[in-house]
């Protein structure tokens, strides 16, 4: 038949479309390729088009085209930039490729002036202008200091680099920060990368001894409005001055943080990941040290390019006919639609030949545009089943119904009619003859069997097509499922028998509430033997209505049960918190499923935004019923965000919580329990110090927070009483010229807030700042305790913190000595490591937190001699029964050795590892012996005035024996 279809014609699809690219300007003998292929049957012809002028390809043009590709030669600015699209065409149609840009990237040198110095006082803040020159696209910058590549690190803070403006900042100054610094900015582009540094920028700090503290001044702050495309990353910038270094906080005002965020959180730069549209909204930062804080807040718009919700697809419509095709495309802003037809506008009614081509939908905003293509394909043909003929054979069941499809060929659409033999078939009680030519037969017998035709027509021409119908056995249930009842855990089987054509085979599935079981799931709840189906440990989720179908290739029949399982309530639903108070707020429920079995009670669980794990919180009633539907949670903390969930319980157990309800704060009060941890001293003269430990969190109770110190001297009636604002403060300085040295004060300290203040702890005892000791430790004395040991002792100065101990020997200098430190209360202490028969000066100066006093009186001693350097020689043993005799040779000390007073014996039983010490006078020793063979590790030594001697190791069993030592090597 003559057909739009007899010949394999396929419209233009893209494999591959042209990207964007940014080019080097400038780069020689370059050249950038736009890349375009299209499948198509016959092959793709293509053009290209630059501004929406179709590009000539002369011999003399930059332009070639490889294939579909667009290759520019020695691209340049001006000339050659701009908008590119590749349109693929053949018999079917056009389709237009997506935009691709080409723009140049270019990064101009710094300006060769140098650039005036900059000074800043120690402990202030100051930025460095990086003024970085003409460029496209956009940089990144780092700086180095003196030389490259000595880049300058965050270091805690103090130090930020902007990546908007490319600007060095610094929070606090220090006098080592003095130097030359240097803007080092790097572009990328598609393929290439530069870097130029710029003239060197000298900064000197002026110190300061006692730089001034200064809160935090915010100079980096990110736009109020930012907007940012959704699948991008967003970066908001905030840096401040500030002594001590400002720490930075960021927080969604009305909002949580996402995650993805990370440690940014807490640095100069919030960094977002994966924008959507849920991290839109308004974003905060603070900044605080212990003498302040500052907040700057931005608001991030998410907007998104177009996206296809909807996409047309290849379509066959016969002639004359209308065509629906519906386009959908999510964006923000909302995306424009509209259609392109080879290139021209949509028609879709009335469909003729000239109509059949290439379809566009093309849907954009001002962030982008997207195509979806389609081929539509209009069909004229005579009927035709030889692609699908009637089914040759159509089994059928006796007593049920049967399909018998005619779908020919054809366009425009044929007048369909059916027959069996010689009679035309019409609609009847049991007979049924669909428009679009499907034929019904109900409540089939076996004089239904025979051979029915399908016949087409249209103007065209004429076709028909055959089949048999076979009519077999019905299949029946004969043994129906029973419904079950089991708690969750148990065990429950359904059984299903059935009789049906013995022509044909019968498979048996299952279904619970209409979805099909996988029974083949590995360590699966569902267990099948022929059609009976076992449920293994049955759980909540498998209750319901459960349907067998036996099933031949002609039929089915299907019986069901219903199978409920009891178990523990399902999660309450609808929570809601009302009626917030500072220590409680009510919640209110609806009941879950109780799954079978009455809710018994529930019970609340809470945490709060200091804590990760969920706990019970206690509630009014203590004991909540399963009729309630609502109890007041008590001994909440003011001004602390909590979360809630609730649990229901029935005698078969807990159910699962329900979803946790929104995040609310309870009300500010005044604070309940005082700072803890107060003490201090020290500091400089005429100084009181007091410290003590930050409030944390949950104990604020409320913003506005400080602290109120009140001070005496103790024993007078009065008391000095300020107040310390800011929630980080640890410390108070209190200076007074008249103030005494180490005076005892008594300090207390309460907490307040702008509801009101909190209890004064206990008193504590600090003293004011100490002066340099002027005396000196009296009544010294040293002792040689060994060779390497001598203790020296003296009368302590009250008050003191700490001694120090000075020693030298007889012929070196005193600004060599070496020292030992000791607490203020001991008098006396032991120097260790020392020279044996050794003369040592010994002095003593006293130390406090103002300085060091003077020396005390020199004292001498002298070392005694070393013990003996030979071990105990010819060593040897002797069992008797369950004991051991051990003997060796006496040592025999040198002049310069110390006398020898006795021995000590270590040792172990095999298998132990703790040492075991006997201190003799005599050359022997009787040792017990361990059972079965085991054996003794001995170590003998030699020791006397100048302390032990050198060891002899040795192991001892149960043969006698003797070890020699060759003393000589000694």
């Amino acid at each position: 038949p003559n057909s739009f279809l007899t010949q394999l014609v396929i419209g233009p699809v893209f494999e591959e479309q042209p990207s964007s690219l940014i080019y080097p300007e400038g780069m020689p003998e370059g050249k950038v390729t736009l890349s375009c292929q299209a499948r198509a049957i016959p092959a793709t012809i293509y053009r290209w088009r630059v501004n929406g002028t179709e590009i000539a390809f002369a011999e003399d043009s930059q332009y070639t085209q490889v294939a579909g590709n667009l290759v520019i030669n020695n691209p340049q600015n001006g000339r050659d930039g701009g908008s590119y699209q590749c349109l693929a065409i053949n018999r079917c149609g056009t389709i237009v490729s997506r935009v691709a840009n080409l723009k140049f990237g270019y990064l101009h040198d710094f300006p060769p002036e140098s650039r005036s110095p900059q000074t800043v006082h120690e402990g202030t803040g100051t930025f460095l202008a990086c003024q970085p020159p003409a460029h496209y696209p956009a940089l990144s910058y780092r700086w180095f200091i003196n030389e490259f590549p000595n880049f300058i690190q965050p270091e805690a803070g103090r130090w930020f680099v902007s990546q908007v403006t490319g600007n060095l900042y610094l929070a606090n100054a220090k006098a080592n920060d003095t130097g030359n610094y240097f803007c080092f900015t790097t572009i990328n582009m598609d393929i290439s990368t530069k870097s130029i540094f710029s003239k060197a920028v000298q900064l000197t700090v002026y110190p300061d001894a006692n730089p001034r503290k200064a809160s935090p001044n915010i100079r980096v702050r990110f736009p109020a409005e930012t907007y940012a495309l959704t699948g991008q990353t967003a970066q908001l910038e905030c840096f401040a001055y500030g002594n001590p270094i400002p720490k930075i906080h960021w927080r969604k005002v009305g909002g949580i943080l996402p995650p993805k965020v990370g440690a940014s959180a807490e640095g100069p730069i919030l960094i977002i990941p994966e924008l959507n549209f849920d991290d839109e909204g308004m974003y905060e930062c603070e900044v605080y040290n212990s003498e302040g804080r500052e907040t700057h807040q931005g608001r991030i718009s998410v907007q998104a390019q177009p996206e296809w919700l909807q996409v047309m697809s290849d379509s066959e419509v016969e002639i004359s006919s209308e065509l629906q095709w519906s386009c959908a495309a999510a964006g923000k802003p909302r995306p424009t639609i509209h259609w392109l037809l080879n290139n021209g506008r949509l028609r879709i009614s009335n469909l003729a030949l000239e109509d059949s081509g290439m379809y566009q939908c093309v849907a954009e905003n001002k962030h982008g545009t997207i195509y979806s293509n389609a081929e539509l394909r209009v069909q004229v043909q005579a009927p035709d089943f030889r692609l699908n003929p009637v089914r040759r054979l159509v089994p059928a069941a006796r007593g049920g119904q049967v399909k018998m499809e005619c779908k020919p060929r054809a366009a425009p659409k044929p007048t369909l009619f059916w027959s069996r033999g010689t009679e035309l078939l019409t609609n009847s009680t049991r007979i049924t003859v669909t428009p679009d030519g499907v034929l019904w037969i109900y409540n089939i017998s076996r004089s239904d069997e025979g051979k029915y035709t399908c016949f087409a027509e249209n103007y065209l021409g004429k076709a028909n097509s055959t089949g048999h119908l076979s009519v077999r056995d019905a299949t029946k249930i004969t043994l129906a499922p029973s419904n079950a009842d089991i708690n969750q855990g148990e065990n429950a089987s359904l059984q299903c028998h059935a009789s049906h054509d013995p022509t044909m085979d019968l498979t048996f599935t299952w279904s619970l509430n209409g979805v099909p079981l996988d029974l083949e799931e590995p360590n699966g709840h569902y267990r099948q033997t022929i059609g009976d189906l076992v449920i293994v440990n049955g759980q909540l989720s498998h209750a319901g209505t459960y349907t067998c179908t036996a099933q031949t290739v002609v039929d089915s029949a299907v019986a069901s049960a219903k199978l409920v399982v009891r178990g523990p309530p399902g999660p309450p639903g609808g929570l809601v918190v009302t009626n917030v108070d500072d220590t409680s707020v009510e919640l209110r429920w609806s009941h879950g499923y109780d799954n079978h079995s009455p809710i018994g009670k529930y019970v609340i669980l809470g945490r709060s935004s200091q804590t990760h794990d969920w706990k019970r919180m206690r509630t009014d009633p203590a004991n909540i019923e399963g009729n309630a539907e609502s109890a007041r949670v008590i001994d909440l903390r003011p001004w602390m965000d909590y979360e809630f969930q609730v649990i229901a319980s029935n005698i078969l157990g807990s159910g699962e919580p329900s979803m946790a309800s929104q995040s609310v704060r309870t009300k500010q009060a005044a604070p309940t329990v005082a700072p803890s941890g107060l003490g201090g001293g020290g500091g400089n003269r005429n100084e009181l110090i007091i410290t003590w430990t930050p409030m944390a969190r949950e104990y604020q109770n409320g913003d506005g927070f400080g602290y109120i110190l009140a001070f005496r001297k103790q024993g007078m009636p009065t008391w000095t009483v300020v107040r310390v604002p800011h929630v980080e403060s640890s410390r108070y300085v209190y200076s007074n010229e008249s103030l005494s040295a180490y005076c005892p004060f008594e300090v207390r300290i309460k907490a307040y807030n702008k509801k009101g203040e909190g209890p004064f702890s206990q008193i504590a005892v600090v003293h004011s700042a100490e002066e340099e000791p002027i005396i000196s430790p009296r009544r010294i004395n040293a002792t040689a305790l060994t060779a390497f040991e001598i203790q020296v002792s003296w009368d302590p100065i009250q008050h003191l913190i700490i001694n120090g101990i000075r020693y030298w020997r007889q012929h070196e200098r005193e600004a060599a000595a070496d020292r030992v430190r000791t607490a203020g209360l001991e008098n006396t202490a032991r120097v260790t490591g020392l020279r044996p028969n050794t003369l040592y000066h010994v002095t003593i100066l006293a130390y406090n937190s103002a300085g060091t006093g003077p020396p005390s009186p020199r004292t001498t001693v002298i070392t005694k001699k070393p013990p003996p350097s030979r071990p105990p020689g010819n060593i040897s043993w002797k069992v008797d029964g369950s004991w051991v005799t051990v003997r060796w040779d006496h040592v025999k000390s040198m002049d310069n050795e110390s006398t020898v007073l006795g021995y000590k014996v270590l040792y172990k039983h095999e298998g132990q590892s703790a040492l075991k010490i006997l201190d003799k006078s005599k050359n022997s020793v009787i040792l017990p012996l361990p059972k079965d063979n085991g054996y003794v590790v001995l170590e003998v030594r030699s020791w006397g005035d100048g302390g032990d001697g050198a060891a002899h190791e040795t192991i001892v069993s149960r043969d006698s024996g003797i070890e020699t030592l060759d003393i000589e090597q000694y």
